[in-house]
């Protein structure tokens, strides 16, 4: 059984009504997920959005190694939303624990492209709307020749703050993995969830083939690790599924998985402790630099 907290930030009272069904739609997405993986420890921290947030109401990110934080409106929760973010976030937290830095583009696009199969293969139903959305003509395009890249700007392909359209990176995922497991008939989306995003470029391909696109057969492969070693030494990196010879977006920005509101930041963690073990301290592991304690640690 997985070890995990639920810390509800409600010192202004904000997430009082909702605080059940939070509790008990949490309980259920570890069962849900339990019967397909193996879950790390973690901890769940959930907060009331500051302004109402778009689509469901919530939003969620892996913000570190064995944390999830969602955001939500309490006056819109919906249990089922919540429910099948937090299958979601559940793949990210797996591929967190995974050795790495920061991920690249490909790496990103991977993830969110097995957060939507997997929440879809446990719920069942159709796929969620941005993840079923077709992305521009040209996009795909531009995630190939940026794959290997850490600098992209995550919001622009995620979140739409930019010149993408919003979902473009959720839906050149789902399809990513959809023409992957396509060919391959001994998989399913379980057996891949922690697999590496090079391992999808041959999928990445024959999407770019549909798209009347095709990589040169000799430009030299270019891995993410190779990539990393590369950016570190300071020499150009060069894609290799680089079709244009430039890139086609700035490469100063990065960000958060999803956009996440602001929330009334609280002086006070509300632990609560769902299964076996002690509840955290509010002084927990820092990561902004502040006092210990400091809710902006959280």
């Amino acid at each position: 059984m997985t070890i995990w907290h639920l810390h509800l930030l409600n010192a202004r009272n904000a997430l009082t009504w909702v605080m059940p069904e939070i509790r008990a739609t949490a309980r259920a997405a570890v069962a849900l997920a339990e019967g397909h993986v193996d879950l790390p420890r973690f901890d769940l921290i959930v907060r009331a959005a500051g302004q109402p947030l778009p689509d469901s109401g919530m939003a969620g990110r892996v913000t570190g190694p064995g944390v999830i934080e969602v955001t939500l409106t309490p006056g819109r929760f919906q249990p089922d939303a919540l429910r099948r973010l937090l299958l979601r976030e559940m793949v990210h937290l797996l591929r967190t624990d995974r050795p790495g830095g920061i991920p690249s583009l490909g790496e990103a696009v991977v993830s969110e492209g097995l957060a939507g199969q997997f929440a879809q293969a446990v719920l069942g139903g159709e796929a969620d709307a941005r993840d079923a959305m077709r992305p521009a003509q040209g996009s795909l395009r531009q995630a190939a020749n940026l794959w290997a890249r850490r600098d992209y700007d995550h919001d622009e392909w995620f979140s739409g703050r930019g010149r993408m359209r919003r979902g473009t990176g959720q839906g050149i995922g789902h399809r990513l993995i959809a023409e992957h497991l396509a060919h391959a008939p001994g998989e399913d989306v379980m057996s891949l969830l922690l697999a590496s995003a090079d391992s999808f470029r041959p999928a990445l391909r024959r999407l770019l083939a549909t798209e009347g696109i095709e990589a040169p057969e000799e430009e030299a492969e270019v891995s993410e690790a190779e990539a990393e070693q590369t950016q570190a030494s300071g020499e150009p990196e060069v894609s290799e599924l680089d079709v244009t010879g430039k890139d086609a977006l700035s490469e100063d920005g990065s960000g958060d998985e999803l956009p996440v509101g602001d929330g009334d930041e609280t002086k006070e963690l509300i632990a609560s402790r769902d299964t076996g073990g002690p509840a955290p301290s509010p002084a927990g592991p820092r990561t902004s630099g502040g006092p210990a304690g400091d809710p902006r640690d959280i």
